[in-house]
């Protein structure tokens, strides 16, 4: 099971929001407190940012190397500065790949994503229809094998079809069609996810069949003043809030926060 982050506010550098806080996402890579399957996240992991005044598509640097390792995280913290930001640890589910096609956060176009959950059993039995209803374009996009991409590519597929609907419905649409297909086909679904346009971050949390991970979200923390961060995991002590099972969260350029039952 992985850990993630998102944050939406103010600009900050990286090194404040990923390698400052107390129990940041490097330590919970190696010493997670809320993992419900396996103990630590050294499969890699990855950042996205947006930066506006360059174009509305994120910048993405990601590793298969654990976080704690990469020697190139502190110079690259100080020096990125940014108001909308994902970052992730992973804990690959057995049987899929190490490798850079299967890390996080997966982009597409002005969208990044990132996942924290898994299909269990993928390979045998979401895998085909998951991939059924699909687009030639979002079909032919799928870089990897993770379910996690699977999960986006059916978000981008409501997308790319449906040009009106917004990511909230979108993302509603097809949670509701993973819990279609995980009673159908005898499985279970965890779908802790964020998705970020670079003005805006919608996130879930949901569950088919067993209990949904964990995810929290903070307002306007003294030390992080103007802003929402959610995260799988409390980084800092102060006055963070449990997201309800099944339910989206939105959170805009104002860090007005919404959140519906899906």
């Amino acid at each position: 099971m992985c850990r993630l982050l998102a944050y939406i506010g103010t600009p900050v550098n990286l090194e404040l929001i990923l390698c400052k806080p107390e129990h940041s996402l490097i330590v919970q890579s190696y010493k997670p407190r809320e993992m419900l399957q396996g103990t630590v996240n050294a499969d890699g992991y990855g950042i996205g940012w947006y930066d506006l005044k360059k174009g509305s598509e994120p910048f993405i640097y990601k590793s298969i190397i654990p976080i704690w390792n990469d020697t190139n995280l502190e110079s690259i913290s100080r020096y990125v500065e940014s108001n909308n930001i994902l970052a992730y640890v992973r804990s690959a589910t057995s049987g899929q790949a190490l490798d850079m096609s299967n890390a996080q956060p997966f982009k597409y176009k002005n969208l990044s994503f990132i996942h924290n959950g898994r299909v269990e059993k993928f390979k045998k039995t979401l895998y085909r229809p998951m991939r059924k209803n699909l687009t030639d374009e979002i079909y032919s996009w799928i870089g990897g094998t993770t379910d996690s991409e699977h999960i986006f590519a059916m978000i981008l597929n409501h997308l790319t079809t449906n040009p009106d609907k917004t990511i909230e419905q979108a993302l509603h649409a097809t949670l509701l069609e993973l819990q279609e297909m995980a009673f159908s086909y005898d499985t279970s679904v965890l779908a802790n996810l964020v998705i970020s346009d670079g003005k805006r971050l919608v996130a879930s949390r949901y569950a088919v069949k067993q209990p949904a991970p964990t995810l929290y979200w903070i307002k306007n923390d003294p030390n992080f003043p103007n802003s929402v961060i959610i995260a799988s995991e409390p980084l800092f002590t102060g006055n963070w809030q449990t997201i309800p099972e099944n339910s989206i969260i939105s959170v805009g350029e104002d860090c007005d926060i919404r959140i519906e039952q899906v």
